[in-house]
């Protein structure tokens, strides 16, 4: 594709034309990717909010109005809403974890207090009955204090895998241990 003006562009994207969206990768995806790596910290989800970005906005694109706005800043506030998402998952996550933690007593805990006794047990007992990957995930965060990225690199799991083995793990423990917490109240 030759150099095009970027209203040219927007109209093109807007459009349908994929030679376009290349394009709009080309020219944008690196400071995409950069505002998601700084607000997040994490490189490897940075990529996966960049590729969400443009999955996105290609999905969307309908929506684009050039009027309205220009294609770059457009992208950009796509961008915004998914790292925003991306540290809302994260921020659920963590609740998550440290529920299960409170409840687990940790790694190097003594034993629970009696009254959490049964609790505890119940969590051990439905660890038991997760996938086997999916067990190692969670162990491997709660017990070994990996990240998501690191579990991923020992496994050889993609990081989007390992999140959803996480986040479909945690909120497994978390039903079972709500149904039982009502039921021996």
């Amino acid at each position: 594709m030759t150099t095009v003006s970027d209203d040219s562009l927007g109209e093109r994207f807007a459009a349908g034309d994929e030679a376009s969206l290349n394009e709009t990768y080309r020219r944008w995806g690196p400071l995409v990717y950069t505002l998601a790596a700084r607000k997040l910290g994490d490189t490897e989800e940075a990529k996966d909010v960049t590729q969400q970005v443009f999955v996105g906005a290609w999905d969307s694109r309908k929506t684009f109005d050039p009027v309205r706005a220009s294609l770059k800043t457009w992208i950009l506030g796509i961008a915004h809403k998914k790292i925003v998402d991306a540290l809302r998952r994260r921020s659920r996550h963590l609740r998550d974890v440290e529920a299960v933690m409170a409840v687990s007593g940790g790694p190097d805990a003594a034993a629970p207090p009696a009254d959490s006794l049964l609790e505890y047990v119940t969590l051990m007992r439905e660890m038991e009955t997760l996938p086997e990957q999916q067990q190692q995930v969670l162990k491997m965060a709660f017990y070994e204090d990996l990240s998501q990225s690191q579990i991923a690199e020992r496994t050889g799991l993609p990081l989007g895998t390992v999140k959803t083995y996480t986040r479909r793990g945690l909120m497994r423990l978390k039903k079972r241990l709500e149904v039982d917490g009502a039921a021996h109240r």
